[in-house]
């Protein structure tokens, strides 16, 4: 379901409840667009591909894209699920 469009450079966090999984990327369009992408399984023989139950657990405007570049490598070399979690109650 969608209810308003945000375009815009973001970093997003998905989560999966089927497989308790988190994936981190970056993007430059509508975070909804990108996570329609995700589910209907655009991106083929990626890591979110072998489901299609993702939704958006978190996503942190940006003021341009290699920032947000930047915030997923943050978040990705932490290598932790409780830091991720912990970005949505300590933002």
């Amino acid at each position: 379901m969608r209810f308003l469009c945000l375009v815009m450079t973001a970093c997003y966090i998905l989560y999966t409840p089927s497989f308790d999984k988190f994936y981190v990327g970056a993007t430059q369009e509508d975070v909804y667009v990108r996570l329609q992408k995700h589910n209907n399984k655009t991106y083929d023989n990626t890591y979110t591909a072998y489901t299609s139950d993702w939704e958006i657990f978190l996503f942190i405007e940006c003021a341009n894209y290699p920032v947000a570049i930047n915030i997923e490598r943050h978040i990705k070399r932490m290598k932790s699920k409780k830091y991720i979690e912990n970005l949505k109650c300590y933002p």
